[in-house]
Parts: structure tokens; C-alpha cells; sequence
């Protein structure tokens, strides 16, 4: 396997009043080029700590990520961060957020046509081009995120980092997100690196699935690989053994692993 994107011996102390917190230690984890990586653990297992030193947003107290053999250590284009709550400006439209990260990215390498016809590029990969006038009071919470996920590949990033990005959002519209996530990354071949607490997401998306043990000091307890088929149809692998079996092996570590080690 490549190391396109590594993290070697990662480890996460925090300063509280009650001492030095030991978040992560020992995270060591290669993704190759086009991979779909997703990270899963209970609540406090530090999965949004690794994202956020990957992204550049914390310096790591030990250990490295690699991006291409360039060490990261503070945020850049490169690596762009689709969150749980979508952030854009509420004063300006579809259009001008995810126009304002191209600008920022392309502004001296584009012209401003270029710039224009890549905006709506991005948000018709989305499927949110019908709406590029509108604010964001002025649209639903799913249709929010998927301008969040055009800003980020409007930046053209060598890895999407997603934390948690269908969290906040009902049924029906994480399973549409889903698909056009699916979709784009089929269509991109993007680096992908996601936190989810959800499992079928997780199966349902991912090449491998990252399995985090329970804080403090976690690390990565298990990696699995999942070798559905692409494209994947949801409605097929609901009755689909393989994806049972993987679903339950994530179940199985999750709440009965975990719960073991707790309870010795």
C-alpha cells in the first residue's frame, strides 16, 4: 500500500486543571490515493482530535501526519473540511460561499470567468445550482450541507476530511446525501477521511473502516475492509449477507470489545 496520506504514531495530550489529559497515543494509520476512509468509536475516543490534526487545525504533542511525504502542521487547500454544522455565511448567497473559497484558492491562478464557470461546476455536482441566489435562511439544513461539500471540492483538496456531515440532518436526507457523497467521490476519485458515529454509513460508504478504542489515551483498536462491490445500491445490500456480517463485525467491536475492556 502507498502512503499517500500517513499518520505515524500520532499522540494527543491536553493541559485541564486537573492535569495533563491524554487524549490519543500511538494512532498509526496509511490511506492510499482514493481511498474512502471512515473513523468510528463512541462518544470521547478522540475521532474529531485526529481530523482536526490532520487538517492542520491541532499540532499533535507526538507522532506526524504525512500528506505526499510533506509533513502537515497547520491548515492549507489542500485538505478541506466539510463539518457536522455547515458554517457559511449567512450574509451572502450559495453562489458567493462557495465563490468565496475559490476566489481564495484560485484567485491569482483562474481568471474571473474561470473562477465563475468553477463555482457552478461545484455547485452542480451537488445538485444546488437552481439555488445559487439564495441565503442560507433561505434553505433546508441538507441542501446547506451540500453547499458546505461544493466549498470544499471547490478547492480542488488533495483530502476531504468530513466530520460527522450528515449528523444533524433526518433520515430520508442523509440517505440522499449519502448517494451524491458516494457519487462525487466515484466520479473524483477523491481522498476521503470521515468521522461517523453511524454504522451503516460507515459499511455503506467506506473501503475501510477505522475503529477507535475508548478514551483516555485511545488508539486504533481494529481496521476493516470493506470489499462490497462499487457502486453500492442501498436497497440491494439491505439484504445483502456480506454487508450484514461486515455491519455486525463494527457492532460487534463497538459493544461488546469495548464494553469488555471497560468492564476488566
Amino acid at each position: 500500500m502507498d502512503h499517500y496520506l500517513k499518520l505515524e504514531n500520532l499522540g494527543m495530550t491536553f493541559k485541564t486543571q486537573k492535569g495533563n489529559f491524554c487524549a490519543l497515543k500511538q494512532v498509526n494509520l496509511s490511506i492510499s490515493k482514493g481511498e474512502f476512509i471512515s473513523i468510528i468509536g463512541h462518544s470521547g475516543c478522540g475521532k474529531s482530535t485526529v481530523l482536526n490534526i490532520v487538517s492542520g487545525l491541532l499540532k499533535t504533542s507526538e507522532g506526524y501526519v504525512l500528506l505526499e511525504n510533506r509533513e502537515v502542521n497547520a491548515p492549507g487547500p489542500d485538505r478541506a473540511v466539510v463539518f457536522q454544522n455547515h458554517s457559511l455565511l449567512p450574509w451572502l448567497t450559495v453562489y458567493e460561499n462557495v465563490r468565496l473559497a475559490v476566489d481564495k484558492v484560485f484567485g491569482s491562478g483562474k481568471s474571473r470567468s474561470e473562477r465563475d464557470e468553477w463555482t457552478r461546476h461545484n455547485l452542480e455536482l451537488v445538485n444546488m445550482l437552481h439555488s445559487l441566489d439564495k441565503r442560507p435562511g433561505e434553505i433546508s439544513g441538507g441542501m446547506k450541507q451540500r453547499v458546505g461539500i461544493a466549498r470544499a471540492l471547490s478547492m480542488e483538496p488533495k483530502v476531504l476530511l468530513m466530520d460527522e456531515p450528515f449528523g444533524a440532518l433526518d433520515a430520508l436526507t442523509r440517505a440522499h446525501l449519502q448517494d451524491s457523497v458516494m457519487e462525487i467521490q466515484a466520479t473524483l476519485g477523491n481522498t476521503v477521511l470521515m468521522i461517523t458515529h453511524d454504522v451503516d454509513e460507515a459499511v455503506l460508504l467506506s473501503d475501510r473502516i477505522v475503529m477507535m478504542t475508548n478514551g483516555p489515551a485511545a488508539t486504533i483498536g481494529e481496521v476493516l475492509d470493506v470489499d462490497l462491490p462499487r457502486p453500492r445500491e442501498r436497497l440491494a445490500l439491505a439484504n445483502d449477507p456480506h454487508y450484514h456480517r461486515l455491519r455486525g463485525a463494527v457492532l460487534e467491536f463497538l459493544y461488546r470489545k469495548q464494553t469488555k475492556k471497560e468492564a476488566a
